[in-house]
């Protein structure tokens, strides 16, 4: 069994580890758990590692594969039982408490022509703040010549909990203008951008403007086929009904100073997620996986 290639590295602010094996190399920060890049030696990253990214801690990463968790994006649109969880007045972050936590590192073992990366998230005594529920997270990556994220989360209080959450991937596409997400065809989606009204897919999903939409009920496979690159992103989710589908496009990518004026172009978030009506409730001493599994091949 080959040993995986395993270098402590240091992002600005953050530690991290580069981790080669075979032809697969992962770059993960060890706050948020979060996996920055990921690509096969020859192709092209299939995680985007943002060249604006700030590494700086307490401040989330714009950039690979952030853990939005106990709840998702805005926390006023989550569902009354997740707000229900939260105490305090003070305003909520966007997209949960985790991602700009460290999380310890339980190790990094080879498994075939895999490695098995494990992390898991300290529970503070009394709970996260202004989240007071006892939750154990653990977030499992094995790499190969696929990707596959797991997020598990167990119930260890006396109550029910109920939370929202998403891996929130961003891909690494040649041209957004260019490619197209299949596997959307004739799905109801929440169309944030105008109101959050309810619309439905016709035909794939191509981009030529700012894109934020939650698809309710999507099957588990999807795929960004990137006729530049050649190449079919598989996307292949456990444990979620919801994609969210994200692009900020030209001027809202302007106001991010962690990202490129035209770092929109290079990136495409499919985002395997429970909101909305997907939303987690664990009774105690349930527990929850949310995953992806991500591939590529060449185009025929």
């Amino acid at each position: 069994m080959t040993t995986p290639y395993v270098e402590t590295v240091k992002l600005d602010e953050l530690n991290g580890w580069r981790i080669r094996h075979g032809q697969a190399e992962l770059l993960v920060a060890q706050q948020g758990a979060q996996i920055l890049s990921y690509q096969l030696a020859g192709q092209p990253p299939l995680i985007w590692l943002n060249n604006e990214a700030v590494f700086k801690q307490g401040k989330g990463i714009r950039a690979g594969v952030p853990v939005c968790w106990p709840w998702f994006g805005n926390f006023s649109r989550n569902p009354d039982n997740v707000q229900a969880m939260r105490q305090g007045s003070d305003a909520p972050t966007a997209h949960g408490l985790v991602r700009t936590m460290d999380w310890s590192l339980q190790g990094i073992e080879a498994e075939g022509d895999s490695v098995n990366v494990a992390f898991t998230l300290p529970l503070p005594e009394g709970g996260l703040p202004g989240w007071p529920h006892k939750v154990g997270l653990t977030l499992r990556i094995r790499l190969g010549e696929t990707l596959q994220i797991e997020l598990s989360s167990e119930n260890l209080d006396d109550h029910p909990v109920s939370l929202s959450q998403a891996l929130h991937t961003y891909f690494a596409v040649s041209d957004v203008r260019n490619v197209r997400v299949e596997g959307v065809e004739g799905l109801t989606y929440i169309e944030t951008l105008d109101d959050w009204k309810p619309l439905t897919q016709v035909g794939s999903l191509g981009f030529a403007g700012e894109t934020d939409r939650i698809y309710q009920n999507a099957p588990a496979q999807l795929s960004i086929v990137d006729p530049d690159w050649q190449r079919r992103i598989q996307l292949t989710s456990s444990g979620s009904r919801t994609a969210v589908i994200w692009n900020p496009w030209i001027e809202r990518a302007s106001q991010f100073a962690d990202m490129a004026d035209d770092g929109w172009q290079r990136m495409l978030c499919i985002e395997t997620a429970n909101v909305l009506d997907d939303v987690v409730t664990l009774a105690p001493g349930a527990s929850h996986t949310l995953g992806v599994t991500i591939g590529s091949q060449r185009l025929a």
